[in-house]
């Protein structure tokens, strides 16, 4: 039964043809790219779907000792989970009305496990729910060696670079399998995540609350918008939190920036802190000099 689960992950459709009625496509998750059966012919494309499925069945049932042992040995970790990651997209969108609606990729919030809900549940942790995601340092986990030249497009960006090992967001839904969380991709980026890696992730009460922080905007264009203040301002509520050295997307007027988060301090002190809460806090926002404009800065001699 789990493999031929894993079989239906891996043949997710993620391409479409530029027919009316487009080829078969499924999803090659050692390599991070589609298949196509027309390119492949049947025989390959069924071996490599099949392989496929048989490994994903192999590292879901890795994870999921992990957890069973771990909740085992210690029960009080029954909000802390090892879990496969898989990119965030928009058939997770909220319906119409709701606050997080067209935010998928623009806020923090990430697919979760049932397990989570009842964690919360049981733990009755305070509002906002924050959940720590860790890169795991090693793939130790899956038994693989990663190719370091495979294929991506989560991991290729130039907007956002790979320099934090951990994340805070919170949660758009608990319906995500029980092996699984589907982060946005701006998260996958800065972590440096390729899909099917495996992460960490914890429901966090300790994350403080935000007083303070500095952003710098990727270009100095987004300056020039006569109320990027009140954009800001707006485009934040959807994150629960926010992380130093991450990069964080906006959408405004049918365009999308980039901010990377400079500086955070935490109330009431303004202690430089590495993360902070943004929801339900009064966090006073200012801009720094643009990327832009650090790159046309000639060194001086």
């Amino acid at each position: 039964m789990r493999l031929i689960r894993s079989l239906c992950v891996t043949c997710l459709a993620v391409g479409v043809g530029a027919s009316s009625s487009p080829p078969m496509v499924s999803f090659d998750a050692m390599a991070h790219r589609p298949l196509s059966f027309e390119r492949m012919g049947l025989k390959t494309f069924v071996q490599t779907a099949w392989d496929n499925a048989r490994q994903l069945a192999e590292l879901e049932q890795s994870v999921e000792d992990w957890n069973a042992e771990c909740i085992a040995l210690s029960p009080a970790d029954e909000c802390k989970r090892r879990l496969i990651v898989l990119p965030l997209d928009e058939r997770f969108d909220p319906p119409s009305g709701s606050f997080s609606r067209d935010h998928v990729q623009t806020g923090d919030k990430m697919s979760l496990p049932k397990d989570f809900w009842t964690a919360i549940l049981t733990t009755q942790a305070p509002v906002p729910w924050l959940f720590q995601v860790s890169k795991l340092t090693s793939h130790e986990d899956d038994g693989e060696t990663k190719n370091e030249d495979e294929d991506s497009s989560i991991v290729s960006s130039s907007n956002i670079q790979s320099v934090v090992q951990k994340c805070v967001g919170g949660a758009i839904d608990f319906r995500s399998p029980g092996n699984y969380v589907f982060l946005p991709h701006w998260m996958m980026l800065a972590m440096g995540l390729r899909p099917r890696d495996v992460v960490e992730v914890k429901l966090t009460t300790t994350t403080p609350p935000g007083s303070h922080v500095k952003l710098r905007p990727h270009t100095s264009e987004f300056l020039q918008i006569k109320n990027h203040q009140a954009v800001l301002e707006t485009e934040l509520k959807h994150y629960s939190a926010l992380t130093q050295g991450a990069t964080i997307p906006f959408d405004y007027n049918g365009k999308r920036w980039y901010f990377d988060v400079v500086d955070l301090r935490s109330a009431p002190r303004g202690e430089r802190v590495p993360m902070a809460k943004v929801q339900d806090c009064d966090i006073a926002a200012e801009f720094v000099t643009a990327k832009d404009k650090l790159k046309n800065k000639k060194p001086r001699n």
